[in-house]
């Protein structure tokens, strides 16, 4: 007696058939995979950093103050990365160069520097606003992809720029381009650096720190350090010295080298992610590495105000024209920790109006 064919079977023939027409359209609903970083900009990467280890190791670099610094003013290099037009350049130019006497603004033009990566692949093209982000502030880019290592590659390729660049660069800030600034740029330097009156503290053997986030107890940890696969980042980097934290921070010039010298974790933290809802690099890299290295010379938090109480997608909280007050400001500004936040992110572009209508009065009235 022949039995009947199961039933299963048009199923899974029919299954099978339709296959194809699923893969058809879902290449063109889902957006690709970003590529992983090539092995010429890897290459390109690597030299601008050997460079930068040789320009600190340099037997010819300027002398040392007697405060450590090669500079009697030591500077803050500000580190701005983009995949847009600099929409608030206007409100970090008075940052930069306050409505003050010709002397006051000549002084801080010799307190800081500003470098600019802007993604290159943009359509039709970032164009630097001028000022302080002339064309000569913006360095050799490439292209970045949310999510991804190539945003870790970028802030490398930024501190390493700003160490060759000039020995005096003492403080490395990772900025936005949806940051804005809570204070004026006197009272974030003499913050840093422990200044009154513009004069460098009387303190022999200081040691500053660095302002990057660092958590290890956040409940999507796992998923974080698992992103890649199981056991992916083992033995390099174990589940037990895995941290998070903020993207946006503020590094010594000690430990911007040593960022920009590190090669072990880098080898895991460039590989790409299976569960790209999970996985934040740039968020990764940093607060492990540093922990890791020295987490005495970390402050464990960034000066970068976010708000996440309602993020979406992986997002922060964005502020529109609505929500800016000079009271929005002095909120942004209060911090639980020992500085007050001197950064704050996401502003919409549509805000930038009302911030310089508040700058003189608010923003930079400290």
């Amino acid at each position: 007696m022949i039995s009947s064919p199961s039933p299963w079977i048009p199923t899974l023939i029919l299954l099978l058939l339709s296959l194809p027409i699923i893969f058809f359209f879902t290449s063109r609903i889902l957006p690709p995979p970003p590529p992983p970083i090539s092995l010429p900009d890897e290459l390109d990467d690597l030299t601008l950093f050997r460079r930068a280890a040789a320009a600190e190791s340099h037997p010819t670099r300027r002398p040392k103050s007697r405060l450590g610094f090669t500079n009697s003013k030591p500077k803050i290099a500000f580190l701005f990365l983009t995949n847009t037009d600099l929409q608030f350049a206007p409100l970090w130019e008075k940052f930069f160069n306050p409505n003050k006497s010709q002397s006051q603004k000549s002084q801080n033009r010799n307190l800081y520097n500003v470098y600019v990566h802007a993604d290159p692949t943009v359509k039709p093209g970032i164009k630097p606003p001028g000022g302080v982000f002339s064309q000569n502030r913006f360095i050799p880019a490439k292209q970045t992809h949310r999510g991804t290592a190539t945003l870790i590659a970028a802030a490398r390729r930024l501190i390493a720029t700003a160490i060759i660049d000039d020995p005096a660069n003492q403080f490395f800030t990772l900025i936005s381009q949806h940051c804005i600034p809570l204070h004026s740029f006197q009272f974030l330097y003499n913050t840093l650096f422990e200044t009154k009156s513009h004069q460098l503290a009387e303190l022999k053997n200081l040691k500053y720190k660095s302002f990057i986030e660092i958590i290890s107890q956040d409940p999507n940890l796992w998923d974080r350090y698992t992103a890649r696969g199981d056991n992916v980042m083992v033995p390099e980097v174990k589940f037990e010295s895995f941290r998070v934290g903020s993207q946006f921070f503020t590094l010594t010039r000690e430990h911007a080298l040593m960022v920009v010298n590190e090669r072990r974790l880098w080898k895991k933290f460039r590989l790409p992610c299976l569960r790209p809802q999970s996985c934040y690099p740039e968020e990764h890299y940093f607060p492990t590495f540093l922990s890791n290295e020295d987490p005495k010379g970390c402050a464990g938090y960034t000066l970068t105000r976010v708000n996440w109480t309602d993020s979406v997608n992986g997002h922060p909280h964005t502020y529109f024209p609505s929500e800016v007050s000079p009271e929005l400001i002095y909120s942004l500004r209060r911090s639980s920790f020992a500085q007050p936040y001197m950064f704050a992110r996401k502003f919409s572009p549509a805000c930038l109006n009302l911030l310089m209508d508040m700058a003189d009065e608010v923003i930079f009235r400290d």
